[in-house]
């Protein structure tokens, strides 16, 4: 029988995104990279034509019209993850992925709201000069969930 330490999950979604277009592409990297759901914070979009594994109709997507809505119903246990350019921020190489989270990415043009960087337990970044498409980096901060998980259970 597994741990439920061990099984985990996560989700991952946006904060104000700007585009559909990032948002159909993030959803394709989690359902490729095993979300359990995904989510929108403000602005809604409809099904998005670069979502073409449909990973809307195979996981749960949420969406909340303000931060406090989706911070009041973020799951028991899990651990808000951040993904911002901040003092607080430790950089993604050096991170240690909870075992239930869920990672909040804000637009590349305002990053998250402030009370969402009060409210992270933790805060990642990139040790890049410019900051990244938000698809990409959700992609990558998957990525590295993915990978830092493998490296651990052998």
């Amino acid at each position: 029988m597994i741990d439920n330490l061990e099984q985990g999950y996560f989700g991952i979604g946006i904060q104000n995104g700007k585009t559909p277009e990032n948002l159909g592409v993030l959803w394709r990297s989690a359902q490729n990279m095993g979300a359990s759901f995904i989510f929108t914070i403000g602005n809604r979009y409809a099904k998005q034509a670069c979502d073409t594994h449909k990973a809307v109709g195979a996981m749960p997507y949420f969406h909340y019209d303000t931060f406090d809505e989706f911070y009041k119903h973020l799951p028991k246990s899990a651990m808000l993850v951040g993904v911002e350019l901040d003092e607080a921020s430790v950089e993604l190489e050096t991170f240690e992925h909870p075992r239930r989270c869920v990672y909040l990415l804000g637009a590349e043009d305002h990053g998250l709201s402030k009370l969402a960087i009060e409210k992270s337990h933790h805060l990642v970044k990139f040790d890049t000069p410019l900051s990244l498409n938000v698809s990409v980096a959700g992609s990558i901060v998957m990525y590295d969930r993915r990978a830092k998980l493998k490296l651990q259970a052998k």
